[in-house]
């Protein structure tokens, strides 16, 4: 099965490389990453289906929904997922299966593994804490897994609560009008962890200034105390 997928894929590959016609030569010149393969690893599924949905969108917009299934599950290989991919493969070929869009193949393959993908980006959510990061460093890392991990609405603001220092979170449980959506916690987070950062920099560089103005005095000081 998959010699047969890899002869299918030159072909298709080669049509995408000259570029098909009212394709964009720009794009088809333009160098993209491949995908990683998929093996069905646990949590994988959605980074997967978006490295290839930005590939399939530069390179190969023109290809037929046929052709860009094919190429997705040419880099699907180990264990079940091999499986799987016979499976599907062989309904495509008996005509028992037929996707409208790339897309519609997407949302088939995120039923078929995003199970364990939701479970394992849930616990992951639970055991996230903003430590040392900045605020913006821990938003980008609470966004990339809260997508896929089943949270939404209340129970997602109070995992971020969770997560972020305890001095933010208390400054704005605190405050005149807290925060009440998840937009909302992000962007105050951020500007008053942003603000805490420069204020402490500040107190930082004024410090060390006066000690560079100050600083000889009490060292003679302090040796003639001991003479």
């Amino acid at each position: 099965m998959q010699v047969q997928i890899q002869a299918l894929l030159a072909v298709i590959e080669e049509g995408a490389g000259q570029g098909r016609a009212g394709g964009s030569g720009l794009r088809s010149h333009m160098e993209m990453a491949k995908p990683a393969i998929f093996n069905r690893e646990a949590g994988k599924v959605g980074g997967f289906v978006t490295a290839c949905r930005s590939y399939l969108k530069m390179k190969m917009r023109e290809g037929t929904v046929e052709e860009q299934v094919i190429w997705v599950l040419s880099y699907v290989q180990g264990g079940s997922a091999d499986i799987w991919k016979e499976n599907v493969m062989e309904e495509l070929e008996a005509g028992e299966m037929e996707y409208e869009s790339i897309e519609e193949f997407f949302t088939s393959m995120k039923k078929e593994f995003g199970g364990e993908e939701e479970a394992t980006k849930a616990a992951e959510l639970r055991q996230l804490e903003q430590g040392g990061r900045t605020m913006e460093e821990f938003v980008q890392i609470f966004k990339g897994i809260v997508r896929g991990s089943g949270y939404k609405g209340q129970p997602l603001v109070e995992e971020f609560k969770r997560g972020i220092n305890r001095g933010i979170r208390r400054k704005l449980m605190e405050a005149e009008n807290p925060p009440t959506s998840i937009e909302n916690w992000y962007r105050r987070a951020t500007a008053l962890d942003r603000n805490w950062r420069e204020s402490r920099k500040e107190k930082e560089r004024l410090r060390g200034k006066k000690e560079t103005m100050g600083g000889g005095a009490p060292k003679q000081e302090q040796r003639q105390s001991l003479l």
